[in-house]
Formats: structure tokens, C-alpha cells, sequence
């Protein structure tokens, strides 16, 4: 009996070590925003945001601008690629193409496909290529930008998702019961464990998670179901966001950044 107790003492004391673990985040610089939504950084340090609709990309002391009312509200805007901007409109079922002068090059409605497609997410692939999942069929699959096919990829996916995100070579989701499952560009599905689905998420790399609970930020490891929290001064804000060591916090008054190493 003293050894079952004695073996519970030190899990419960690990447990509540691995809980505890906190990285600390160095203050780097303050910027003044006011947006509706902070998109983020891509890969050359500039900023986008929306307000009132609009898509605004900050170059240094340059703002560029996008702008289609005839599509209705922006649902997604993905910078994955600097080079291509999409930005997605679900109501109208349309995606937008933009260069990096944010001038629209190509514009695509799935409804007048040769085989119409509902898009319920999108997300820059590989090979000049869009993620796409589509709702009539329940799969994902990937439309080429080049020649305008599209093609199906896996089996239809019964999960309703609470989060996605796309990569090159990878699109992610995460189910309502916090199942994080992958899809390669080959069709290969597989499972990531299950993660925290706190009030904002964000997947870092294919082990570890980013998201908030009660205005704290947290980073955990999968693999090694480990969590982390990010020691930040921030007691409430709007969104968050991680590239390349640098976790910026938006809020009211704009967005302040964090470096900080992933563990």
C-alpha cells in the first residue's frame, strides 16, 4: 500500500512539474494597430491585417490594399506563400489570388467548375496548388491553379471541424473532440493525438500546438505531452500568432512582439 501511494505521490508531483513549466518571452518591439483582425506576418516580416473588409499589407512605411465588395466578407486570408496571397470568400464559394503588390491575378468560382465543388476551407498547397475541403463530398482534395482541375484525395471525412490549417505538403484539422489528423498531398491520413482546443490555436510544426485558455498562452508537445506556459505581460487580448520565434500579441492598441524558443 505504501508503494501504490508513494508512486501516485510522484506522478502527481511530475504531473504538476510538466504543468508548471514556463518559458520566458523577451519583449522585442510595439507596433500601433487598429484592425478588425490581425492576419500575421509572412515570410519577409509583413504585416496584414483586415479593417472594414479590406486586406491591408504593411511594407515598412508602404501599406498596400485589397479590396472586392462583390464578393461579400472575407473569411480567410492565407500568407503562407509571400509571393501568393489567397484569400477566400465562402459565401460566394470564390477564392482570390493576389501578387505581392496585392493586385488580384486570378479569381476562382468552384461553383462553375466542370464538377462544381462547395469549399468549406482552402489553404495554399504545393506546385501551384489550393487545399481545398469540399463540402458536397465530405474529402479534401486539391485544385490546380495551372489547368483549373481539381482532384479528390482520401476518403470522405465524417469529422465536423472546430480548426484547420494548410501548409505546402500538409492540411490539418482538429474535430470537435480535439482529434488533430492529418492529410499529406498524397491522400495519407493519419493522427496526431489528441490536443487542447482552447479559445485559439495555432499548430507550430507536427508535434507541437499553440493555443490560449483563460488569457494565458500555452504551448504543448504532443509527443511528449508536455505544456508549456509563455510568460507574457498581456492579461487580455484579441489574437496570437508564432512565426519563426516570434510570438505576436494583438490587442486593442496593436500588436506587440515576443521571442521566444520553442522547447
Amino acid at each position: 500500500m505504501k508503494n501504490l501511494f508513494f508512486i501516485f505521490l510522484i506522478f502527481t508531483c511530475n504531473f504538476n512539474s510538466v504543468q508548471g513549466q514556463k518559458i520566458k518571452a523577451q519583449k522585442v518591439s510595439e507596433t500601433d494597430l487598429i484592425a478588425d483582425d490581425f492576419v500575421g506576418f509572412d515570410g519577409f516580416g509583413n504585416c496584414f491585417y483586415i479593417q472594414n473588409n479590406v486586406i491591408y499589407k504593411k511594407v515598412e512605411a508602404t501599406i498596400l490594399q485589397y479590396q472586392n465588395l462583390s464578393l461579400g466578407k472575407i473569411t480567410k486570408v492565407d500568407i503562407v506563400n509571400p509571393l501568393k496571397v489567397i484569400v477566400f470568400y465562402k459565401d460566394f464559394n470564390s477564392a482570390v489570388v493576389l501578387d505581392n503588390q496585392m493586385n488580384e491575378i486570378q479569381r476562382i468560382d468552384f461553383s462553375n467548375l466542370p464538377i462544381p465543388i462547395v469549399a468549406a476551407a482552402i489553404g495554399i498547397s504545393g506546385q501551384n496548388k489550393l487545399w481545398i475541403f469540399n463540402s458536397l463530398n465530405q474529402q479534401i482534395g486539391l485544385y490546380d491553379l495551372t489547368n483549373a482541375n481539381y482532384q479528390n484525395l482520401g476518403v470522405p471525412i465524417k469529422d465536423e471541424f472546430s480548426y484547420y490549417q494548410t501548409d505546402f505538403n500538409y492540411f490539418h484539422w482538429i474535430n470537435k473532440d480535439g482529434q488533430w489528423n492529418t492529410c499529406t498531398i498524397f491522400g495519407r491520413v493519419f493522427s496526431n493525438g489528441k490536443i487542447e482546443t482552447g479559445k485559439q490555436i495555432q499548430l507550430l510544426d507536427i508535434n507541437k500546438t499553440l493555443f490560449t485558455n483563460n488569457n494565458l498562452v500555452y504551448i504543448k508537445d504532443v509527443k511528449l505531452n508536455t505544456v508549456y506556459q509563455i510568460e507574457i505581460v498581456e492579461k487580455s487580448f484579441k489574437k496570437i500568432y508564432y512565426k519563426d520565434q516570434i510570438l505576436s500579441i494583438f490587442t486593442d492598441k496593436g500588436i506587440t512582439n515576443y521571442k521566444i524558443t520553442l522547447p
